[in-house]
């Protein structure tokens, strides 16, 4: 069973017998930054040569109940930068938010930029437990000198790093799991979440996956029919979730996402029906037990 629309969320959820979920990846934003996002949506035939409606365009309040309703129980709002100076004020917005809605995450990002290191090192110690990097909307190499003590940073605080560094939507100059690749080469005990599971690099990004043993994949936008159009999975795709089950995180993209909430869930528990080795404990573990552990709830 899955849940057939938002108002069924909730209750299947319960029936799974979780007392609520953890979404990894969802995004509130500075308002005035957030429209500009809804903006290059608006305008996605021109970028992606498909329409993006924003499925839920409302006010951050009511966004808010809106997560809520569906039992999510913590979530991770991640913001990032598309250019230097923008990532510490970003980041005192993050922990402001956080500090004013408890089931928000305190969550930080980085640009590579001389101060990215302090920064990156202030919110560490001001509590952050996710950060973001964004290398397609940033529009550089993760593999810049500027982010080594970044990078030696966050695997020495054990602190998840949820990454857009796949070629999806839109290929962009640094991004490719064989750019990021390098990076953990350099730094294998970063804690690293591949957004949107490196579409559509799926193979490359599970063979990352069993290659380091902190990598992880978000289910961001996988799988649903909005993006079977545009990457779709490998039919096999289940079976070869098994070794890597416990590094699965449920991600959702909330609130830019151009289909309802529901649709990534069903995308999931259809994943764990198809395969015996997954089932409910797969599900169980993907919405609420692995991300849990990442963030330390």
């Amino acid at each position: 069973m899955s849940p057939r629309a938002d108002e069924d969320v909730a209750a299947w959820v319960h029936g799974l017998g979780l007392d609520g979920i953890v979404d990894l990846h969802v995004h509130f934003l500075p308002e005035r930054m957030l429209r500009k996002v809804w903006a290059y949506f608006d305008s996605a035939e021109e970028h992606y040569g498909t329409a993006w409606p924003v499925h839920y365009r409302t006010t951050e309040q009511q966004r808010l109940r809106t997560l809520r309703s569906f039992g999510v129980r913590r979530f991770a709002p991640l913001v990032y930068p598309h250019k230097p100076g923008m990532a510490r004020w970003l980041n005192q917005w993050a922990l402001e938010f956080a500090e004013r809605e408890l089931d928000a995450v305190h969550t930080a990002t980085f640009y590579p930029e001389p101060s990215a290191t302090g920064y990156v090192d202030e919110a560490l110690r001001a509590g952050a437990r996710c950060f973001k990097a964004h290398v397609q909307v940033g529009a550089y190499d993760p593999r810049d000198r500027l982010l080594d003590g970044v990078w030696g940073a966050l695997a020495d605080a054990e602190v998840p790093l949820v990454i857009h560094c796949g070629h999806g939507p839109l290929r962009g100059e640094h991004t490719g799991l064989e750019v990021f690749a390098e990076v953990l080469r350099r730094h294998p005990r970063l804690v690293a979440v591949l957004a949107h599971a490196a579409m559509p690099e799926y193979e490359d990004a599970l063979e990352l996956a069993r290659a380091y043993p902190k990598v992880h994949l978000d289910t961001t936008m996988v799988g649903v029919p909005f993006t079977e159009r545009l990457s779709p999975l490998p039919a096999d795709w289940p079976r070869r979730l098994v070794p890597v089950a416990d590094r699965i995180v449920l991600g959702s993209d909330f609130p830019n996402i151009p289909y309802p909430y529901a649709a990534q869930l069903r995308a999931i528990a259809g994943w764990a029906s198809a395969e015996e080795r997954l089932g409910e404990p797969f599900l169980r573990a993907v919405l609420h037990d692995n991300p849990a552990k990442l963030l330390g709830i």
